[in-house]
């Protein structure tokens, strides 16, 4: 019993190695940082320039920053799903 327990501990860590080093070697060293996919920064810099943009075309009434700024919160918003790697491997393109 008690090797089957270790044997799915060691799958668990191994996957947690292979998903998020970051975070296993910080858990490793007891001062755990947050999972990856609490980790939003990028996003929030991102959406943060979109914010921008997008007002600047609106001041300006120029539709091309508009439509840029609009892009560009469309794909900070991505970036803030959890589970978007995930789905993007679940369906991996074809091989040619």
């Amino acid at each position: 019993m008690a090797g089957t327990h270790d044997k799915r501990l060691r799958e668990i860590e191994s996957r947690l190695h292979r998903e998020d080093p970051r975070f296993a070697r910080a858990l490793g060293a007891g001062r755990p940082c947050r999972p990856r996919e609490y980790r939003h920064t990028r996003a929030w810099l991102l959406l943060a320039v979109a914010l921008a943009v997008l007002g600047t075309g609106i001041t300006l009434a120029h539709g091309l920053l508009i439509a840029v700024g609009l892009v560009l919160a469309g794909m900070a918003g991505e970036l803030f799903d959890p589970q978007r790697d995930a789905r993007r491997h679940r369906n991996p393109p074809p091989r040619s």
